[in-house]
């Protein structure tokens, strides 16, 4: 009986690590993508960016070129580029950033930005203020298709992630985001990833 219940056991344990899907954390901080009208008027017409750094999604990388963001309270300086440019400018911040600039920051979906937060954008050349487009980054995950197939997930999927670790949380509500093009990679904001210890490059479990 005893032995029966270890095979059990054992059996369920490598049933679970064989289904599980473990993913990369990418820490994001504060940062910007900016539309080309936008980076003509803070650097100079016919400003291309600087690339600095690749990130793990394929194209997309870290600009050298830096900005000031203001809002109504206050200002951040240095906040990073990413490239390449995007149809519509959009200021990615943590809660606490909007705190510190003056405004209201929506939790939201990259790229559903019609109604959120306004800020000023400063550069060398000049300033741009944008009536929206400040936002807080909903917590998400980079899913390539083939992953996402063999676990029956779909684009827009809500799901819930195990981190580890002595401040290790169960984050419900992840975003997953499906395409060929990605490689597979889970971001949060420095507020999430703090309150989890997490760093980047760690890994998390995705709860099936």
């Amino acid at each position: 009986m005893k032995t029966d219940l270890a095979n059990l056991v054992v059996n369920k344990v490598v049933d679970r690590l064989e289904n599980s899907v473990f993913v990369t954390v990418g820490v994001s901080n504060r940062h910007v993508h900016l539309s080309q009208k936008d980076l003509d008027c803070l650097f100079g017409k016919g400003h291309g960016l600087t690339e600095m750094k690749a990130l793990k999604q394929p194209g997309q990388y870290a600009a050298e070129e830096k900005i000031t963001l203001k809002g109504p309270r206050g200002s951040i300086e240095n906040v990073r580029i990413l490239g390449p440019v995007r149809k519509e400018t959009q200021v990615e911040l943590s809660l606490a950033d909007g705190r510190t600039l003056g405004i209201e920051l929506d939790i939201r979906e990259s790229g559903k930005l019609l109604g959120s937060a306004g800020i000023s954008l400063i550069g060398p050349n000049g300033q741009v203020d944008i009536h929206q487009g400040a936002i807080a980054a909903y917590r998400h995950i980079h899913m390539p298709e083939a992953v996402a197939f063999g676990h029956g997930i779909k684009d827009g999927s809500l799901v819930s992630v195990k981190t580890f670790g002595q401040r290790s949380v169960i984050f419900n509500k992840v975003l997953v985001r499906v395409s060929p093009k990605y490689v597979l990679e889970m971001h949060v904001d420095v507020e999430e990833a703090n309150s989890a210890g997490l760093k980047n490059d760690d890994q998390v479990e995705i709860l099936l």
